[in-house]
């Protein structure tokens, strides 16, 4: 048995009565949601009763639901290791397909980020972004990625972008020293959390910047730090963070952003259209192979 609660949810699966299932597959896929619920309410959520929940928990060999939500939450505080990632994920995809099974689920964590996206957060965190004077980016490790391309977007409608380098934690009070009030500072973080960016952040909102959190949960450390908190889906696919949802929220506010600068955007971009094509950077259609 995996020393984790969703190992055992997973490993328990077969033997669980239909009610249960239910309560098995909403852990599974929103455990950071169901760690923070009463009984009554998760029982609510999935069309069960609050005596299903319980008895839910005493299979799994809780002695009651609250011990049973301790143990969620802790989970999501401490997270899972690399190790533990790797069992969870041999539980959760057996003999399946895998394709299929990392795909769909990408699938669901795009939907379920759409469903519960906070319409009037997002769209405070993008006027704070439009009207920012310099933007801070920072994410480390597999948010580094999103981080770049986050960066290589708002770099067409703002002059002053800056991708915070990460390699030591020195450098990266070094890189963010003159924050400021009027500035924003975007980090993002993902189950493990990083405490270099956490601490950051909490650098620029003392400083007076206004910061905008990229992550899963509103248990995240990073979300109780921002003045925006945007929530995505990650969950693991083994070793490896799922930043599918993450990614498309990202998408989404970069074309909010670009339709409140779109005069910027189409100075830059026709800009560097000229550029382009001087230069020869791009394929032509019906150009030299």
């Amino acid at each position: 048995m995996t020393n984790n609660i969703l190992g055992m949810i997973q490993e328990n699966m077969s033997g669980f009565s239909k009610g249960q299932k239910l309560i098995a597959n909403y852990i599974l896929n929103s455990y950071d949601k169901a760690a923070f619920m009463t009984a009554s309410k998760l029982g609510k959520t999935v069309n069960v009763s609050e005596s299903t929940v319980v008895r839910f928990a005493a299979e799994l060999g809780f002695d009651g639901y609250p011990s049973m939500q301790k143990s969620l939450q802790e989970m999501i505080r401490n997270k899972l290791t690399s190790v533990q990632r790797i069992e969870v994920s041999r539980d959760r995809l057996g003999n399946q397909d895998i394709i299929s099974s990392v795909m769909q689920s990408d699938t669901e964590k795009i939907r379920l980020t759409l469903e519960e996206t906070d319409r009037g957060r997002f769209d405070e965190a993008v006027d704070a972004l439009a009207s920012g004077n310099r933007i801070f980016v920072l994410g480390i490790r597999s948010a580094g990625a999103l981080a770049g391309f986050l960066v290589y977007y708002l770099r067409f409608m703002f002059d002053d972008v800056i991708q915070v380098n990460s390699s030591a934690m020195s450098e990266v009070f070094e890189q963010i020293a003159k924050v400021r009030e009027g500035d924003v500072f975007i980090g993002m973080s993902f189950p493990r959390y990083s405490k270099r960016t956490i601490k950051a952040m909490q650098y620029a909102k003392d400083k007076g910047a206004k910061v905008i959190a990229i992550t899963d949960s509103e248990a995240s450390p990073l979300a109780a730090v921002a003045d925006y908190a945007l929530l995505a889906k990650s969950d693991m696919a083994s070793f490896v963070d799922s930043l599918v949802a993450p990614l498309s929220l990202l998408n989404a506010l970069l074309v909010a952003v670009g339709a409140k600068r779109n005069d910027q955007l189409e100075t830059t971009l026709s800009g560097l259209e000229q550029i382009w094509d001087e230069y020869d950077v791009y394929e032509k259609p019906g150009g030299d192979r």
